[in-house]
């Protein structure tokens, strides 16, 4: 089942719900454009391979290519997130719900971004949304343990890979070019690391675009009353999300870039290059597998395994503290935020 555009703007004018919804969806899209997206091109810009105005515009035209071309071939991860939570039979009340999970995500990643840590969207919105349901169920019922599972998988896998990935890259680089002047390889570099930057921002587009346009579909059924089990997704919604998440890029990204590529571990081009090419291995492999991951964690640990690489101390675990225990609340501290704002707005509406 999916929904085609006029359709869809038939319906927002009229249904107040449905409008809430799409909004919402749409700014929790917006937020992951600033808070999650800027670390598929924080290398590139950290060491000066691309101006920040060219990767963001080349980000926003490789995530819309990575949410249409993996979405074809395999949107496993969209029915992974729809499939998460079940709000019960009630309609409004599940809208209400998932609005709710949906203004706490909004919350929480604003937030952080204030303070310049990167978190995981993705993760934000597993949490809120199940913080929702366990309000709205009063207890456990409404979530889907098997889809938790995943993304408990996921979190340890990308989180492992992304540093083991990262260390083996550098040191392969590192032995390959061991003997070869390193100013004859600048060039090479720099170009490999516009294409790294291009494969990472494709391969978020795979999976949180994805995770995001699976919420959008749940809310719109939702919101006409609908609880579907199997849908898909449109080419104008994708269009759509990708328009969103550049214009979050372009709005508040320099943060999050200054904090991942600049502030952990200063890097060279061939560190970029190798980060870049582990992290968009690993997020290749868990799209194809159906496994949601971060994005997030898998760009920063192959950052950390990449500076590790060189010398342990060339990484500011300072700053990596700082990030595992914004990772480690996001569960949490999402969902509690989920399942206060879900009592509220149940009462309320």
């Amino acid at each position: 089942m999916t929904i085609t555009l006029p359709e869809f703007l038939g319906q927002i004018t009229g249904s107040l719900p449905l409008f809430l919804t799409a909004l919402l969806t749409l700014g929790v899209i917006l937020v992951n454009g600033w808070t999650d997206a800027p670390n598929a091109i924080a290398t590139c810009i950290s060491t000066r391979s691309m101006h920040p105005r060219s990767a963001i515009l080349m980000a926003a035209v490789f995530n819309f290519f990575g949410v249409l071309v993996m979405t074809l071939l395999n949107a496993t991860v969209a029915q992974t997130i729809y499939s998460m939570v079940d709000f019960g039979s009630d309609t409004h009340e599940a809208t209400v719900a998932l609005c709710a999970a949906l203004f706490a995500i909004v919350s929480w990643a604003t937030a952080a971004w204030i303070f310049g840590i990167p978190t995981s969207e993705g993760h934000a919105l597993i949490a809120g949304l199940s913080g929702a349901a366990i309000a709205m169920r009063n207890g456990f019922e409404g979530i889907n343990g098997g889809a938790w599972m995943k993304v408990i998988y996921g979190l340890i896998f990308s989180s492992v890979l992304g540093f083991a990935m990262g260390w083996l890259s550098s040191r392969l680089i590192t032995v390959i070019c061991r003997s070869i002047d390193r100013r004859k390889t600048a060039k090479f570099f720099q170009g490999g690391q516009i294409f790294g930057a291009a494969a990472m921002a494709f391969m978020h587009g795979a999976q949180d675009g994805q995770k995001f346009m699976g919420v959008f579909m749940l809310g719109m059924f939702l919101a006409k009353g609908q609880n579907v089990s199997t849908f898909r997704i449109p080419l104008w919604l994708m269009l759509l999300c990708s328009a969103v998440m550049a214009l979050g890029t372009s709005i508040g990204g320099y943060r999050i870039i200054k904090a991942v590529g600049m502030n952990m571990v200063r890097l060279e081009k061939y560190q970029g290059f190798a980060a870049d090419m582990a992290a968009a291995g690993c997020l290749l492999l868990s799209s194809l597998t159906g496994i949601p991951v971060s994005t997030t964690h898998t760009k920063t640990t192959a950052i950390m395994g990449v500076g590790a690489e060189k010398r342990v101390s060339s990484v500011d675990w300072g700053i990596v503290k700082e990030m595992v225990f914004a990772w480690v609340m996001t569960f949490p501290g999402c969902g509690i935020i989920g399942y206060l704002m879900a009592k509220l707005f149940i009462w309320l509406f």
